[in-house]
């Protein structure tokens, strides 16, 4: 369809299309449906309504920027699986001196690199626990690292086409209008690997800059910044941030008492009842016993609270208490169990389910001490509370046993806690495969998925990630909502309704210069990308961007990029981005902390975009 049509009038088809871009952005702000059900649906609809063909409607699954995303997550993973974050925390604590000033640019500077690699919510979910064991080592509060280093994740996201989606998927959205564009217009050429590294590094180095310069300033001390100093298994730090006091202590219960024939779940409903963390039965011993678990003569509880009321409910229920773990000791051993936190990030299948349906102490041996939700801390009642993304759980449980339950990825977990089955001595070939994949995107005509394909599956062959991991290591939610909103914006061009936006553009700029309508489509683009996926965000852009250039004679590679770029452009509220909304709980942040660092950032941000580009594409 030209696009340049003067006039242009609403078809049917265009009318239906932009119906489904207000039910995406609508559904993906209220959050009534899930993202990737409100995807797959769109995709659907598009189908049933022969907006494309029905050969091409889900061809966004085999798209350049879903498999490269995905070979792109499972090299991320075989890094972590190496050992190259905790090498990269060894070489931070190094470097830093454990001096405050230094230590927050090395810890921002190298975020920024592995920025440029490893996707931004999976590199937040690495780096929380690294962050946390750098703030116990130097007792800088967590307050003043977490957040500066989840907004330099997204200010250096955008150095190269590896670990940005809406970069990646970039190219699909231009090839589309391309077979869209008005007789005589030139194609718009795709972005290679380190097109956009220019632009990037810059602001990664503003990133790092403003942080450096103004972090005590923007993040000042506060009261409970002493609660953040510690990582999460020490006690002072549950004991000050959740209530969780105590150490633990063995119950044994005797003839006389009126705990025989209870359940553990009618014991946890006692007044006064301590947490209990472990249960043995004659010879059986278990670390979180579910609730329904009976309580006989002679069983002993491994149980968490205050001395006093430990011994005030062993005194009213004629239990005998043993302060010295004996029975159970194995099971409290610090090397092999404990404390930790998890966050529920924003794509788990867990979020509207309450804790009590997740059958966490059956299914894993884990029990629920506590939930952080903004400023409140919930302790009772906690099996009836129904989750929601950023939430923080308190957990008790053994190391391994936390492993398994985070290979679902429905809980990350954010504490340094002992790693189970790293491969250092697989190091040299993640990164060895890693470099391959760069340098075939790179060097060679090889497109990027195929590329990436190449690293990924090198370290399968070599041992690195067995392949059940490397399926565990994709973040389905994200490769559905991507493919599935890749023909959305298709369906934008191929009808032209995101010509006739365009057209409605122009009309109200009255033949504004470039610069003006560039501001005004990075501003749009960073509004939406705030309540929206940045993914949904620039699917819904950048066909206007284009289209809006081709009517004004303007760069329409520019435009893109533009788009691409302000959808990262995240830093104003906690739910604009996965990784922001991972570390809000941990950090303790309020909306205003955000707000108050984000505003400033975000300015200086796209200002540098605007000039960026502009000075690339003079």
């Amino acid at each position: 369809m030209d696009s340049t049509a003067a006039g242009m009038t609403l078809t049917p088809d265009m009318i239906l299309v932009l119906g489904l871009v207000a039910f995406t952005m609508a559904m993906l702000v209220l959050e009534w449906i899930r993202a990737d059900m409100v995807a797959l649906l769109v995709v659907v609809v598009i189908g049933l309504t022969g907006l494309m063909p029905a050969t091409q409607v889900f061809q966004g699954f085999a798209g350049n920027a879903v498999i490269a995303i995905l070979a792109i997550m499972i090299m991320g993973a075989g890094l972590d699986r190496a050992g190259a974050l905790s090498k990269a925390a060894a070489f931070v604590m190094r470097m830093s001196g454990g001096r405050e000033s230094r230590l927050g640019i090395v810890v921002n500077g190298v975020t920024s690199v592995f920025s440029a690699i490893i996707p931004s919510q999976a590199l937040a979910a690495l780096m929380i626990p690294v962050t946390s064991r750098l703030s116990a080592r130097t007792g800088v509060p967590l307050t003043r690292m977490l957040l500066p280093m989840a907004f330099c994740i997204l200010t250096a996201t955008n150095t190269t086409l590896i670990a940005n989606s809406p970069l990646i998927l970039l190219n699909d959205l231009i090839a589309s209008a391309n077979r869209n564009l008005p007789p005589g217009a030139h194609t718009i050429a795709r972005f290679s690997l380190f097109s956009v590294t220019p632009i990037g590094v810059t602001l990664a180095v503003i990133g790092v800059t403003y942080f450096a310069l103004f972090a005590k300033r923007l993040l000042p001390a506060r009261e409970d910044d002493r609660q953040k100093v510690t990582p999460g298994r020490t006690e002072s730090y549950f004991a000050e941030t959740y209530g969780i006091v105590g150490t633990p202590a063995e119950l044994t219960v005797t003839a006389e008492s009126a705990l025989v024939g209870m359940s553990v779940g009618e014991v946890e409903q006692l007044h006064g009842a301590p947490l209990i963390l472990a249960m043995k039965n004659g010879n059986e011993s278990r670390m979180a016993p579910p609730a329904e678990e009976m309580i006989w003569v002679g069983t002993v509880l491994g149980v968490l609270g205050a001395r006093e009321q430990v011994n005030e409910f062993a005194n009213n229920q004629l239990c005998r208490v043993s302060p010295r773990m004996r029975q159970l000791a194995d099971l409290f051993n610090p090397a092999r169990a404990g404390i930790s936190e998890a966050v529920v990030p924003p794509s788990s299948s867990v979020i509207k389910q309450r804790i009590g349906d997740l059958h966490l102490r059956k299914r894993f041996g884990i029990a629920v001490l506590a939930v952080n939700r903004g400023e409140q801390v919930f302790r009772e009642d906690i099996r009836g509370i129904s989750l929601r993304a950023g939430d923080t759980l308190v957990l008790h449980s053994h190391w391994n046993d936390l492993a398994m339950m985070q290979a679902d990825r429905d809980l990350v977990v954010i504490t340094d806690v002992p790693k189970v089955e790293q491969r250092p001595g697989k190091l040299w070939q993640a990164l060895g495969f890693f470099l391959l994949a760069m340098g075939l995107a790179l060097f060679t005509d090889l497109d990027l998925p195929v590329a990436m394909m190449s690293g990924a599956i090198g370290m399968l062959l070599t041992g690195v990630l067995t392949m059940d991991e490397a399926y565990r290591a994709v973040n389905w939610k994200t490769i559905f909502v991507t493919a599935c909103l890749i023909p959305l914006g298709w369906s934008m061009d191929s009808t032209g309704a995101a010509a006739w936006l365009a057209q409605e553009v122009l009309h109200y700029s009255h033949g504004a210069p470039q610069w003006s309508l560039q501001l005004a489509i990075a501003v749009l683009t960073l509004l939406f990308s705030q309540v929206m996926s940045n993914v949904g965000a620039t699917v819904m852009m950048v066909p206007i961007a284009i289209s809006v250039a081709v009517a004004t004679g303007g760069n329409p590679a520019a435009y893109a990029l533009i788009v691409a770029l302000s959808s990262s452009n995240t830093f104003l509220i906690s739910s604009g981005h996965p990784a922001l909304m991972m570390i809000a709980g941990p950090g303790g942040y309020r909306s205003r902390d955000f707000l108050r660092v984000g505003l400033p950032l975000t300015i200086l941000m796209l200002a540098a975009t605007l000039v960026g580009i502009n000075l690339m594409y003079h």
